[in-house]
C-alpha cells in the first residue's frame, strides 16, 4: 500500500506546540495550498490542510515556521475519530508529517534579501508517536530537475497580511 503526501504551501497561523503527559512534543498546523486551476471568476482558490508533527520535528517547526512561511511537507494521510461532548462520532483527516523544509528564508519572507533554506527529516521510524527521537537536520537546496529557472531575475512578491486568504 502507498500513502504518501507532498505539499508546498504557506503556514496559516503559528504552529501550536503541545506536550503529551509523557513529555513528547506534538505540533499541529495548517498549510494553505493553492489549487492548480482558477474558479469561474478567474481567481485561484486554496485548500487548507491540517497537519501534525511529533517529537523534535514539532519543536523545530514551532521555532522556525511562523504564519505566512513557505514550507514543503512530506508525510502520509491519517484518519482518526473521537466522540465529542454531544456523543457524536467526529472524523478527522490530517497529514502526519515525516519531513518538512523551509522553502524561503525569514529575510525573504519579511521583504529583505536572502536565500537560505533549512530541512528537517524525521527519523527512519516515520516520526510516529511510538518511535525513538533522532534528528537528521541538514541544509540543502532542492533540485527539481529543470535546467532553467523561469523566475530568475524576478524580485520576491510583496504580500501583505490583508492579501492572504486566512
Amino acid at each position: 500500500m502507498i500513502n504518501n503526501v507532498v505539499l508546498v504551501g504557506r503556514v496559516v497561523r503559528d504552529p501550536e506546540l503541545r506536550y503529551t503527559p509523557s513529555n513528547v512534543a506534538v505540533a499541529t498546523f495548517t498549510v494553505a495550498v493553492n489549487r492548480r486551476f482558477k474558479n469561474a471568476q478567474g481567481e485561484r482558490e486554496a485548500d487548507f490542510i491540517n497537519c501534525v508533527i511529533w517529537r523534535q520535528g514539532a519543536e523545530n517547526l514551532a521555532n522556525w515556521a511562523k504564519k505566512g512561511a513557505l514550507v514543503g511537507v512530506t508525510g502520509s494521510i491519517q484518519v482518526r475519530n473521537y466522540e465529542n461532548q454531544q456523543g457524536q462520532r467526529v472524523y478527522v483527516t490530517e497529514v502526519l508529517v515525516d519531513n518538512f523544509q523551509m522553502l524561503e528564508s525569514r529575510a525573504t519572507r519579511e521583504g529583505q534579501s536572502g536565500g537560505s533554506q533549512s530541512t528537517y527529516s524525521a527519523p527512519q521510524q516515520n516520526n510516529r508517536p511510538s518511535s525513538s527521537t533522532n534528528t537528521n537536520a541538514s541544509n540543502a537546496t532542492p533540485n527539481f530537475g529543470r535546467d532553467a529557472d523561469p523566475f530568475a531575475g524576478s524580485s520576491p512578491m510583496e504580500i501583505s497580511d490583508d492579501d492572504l486568504p486566512f
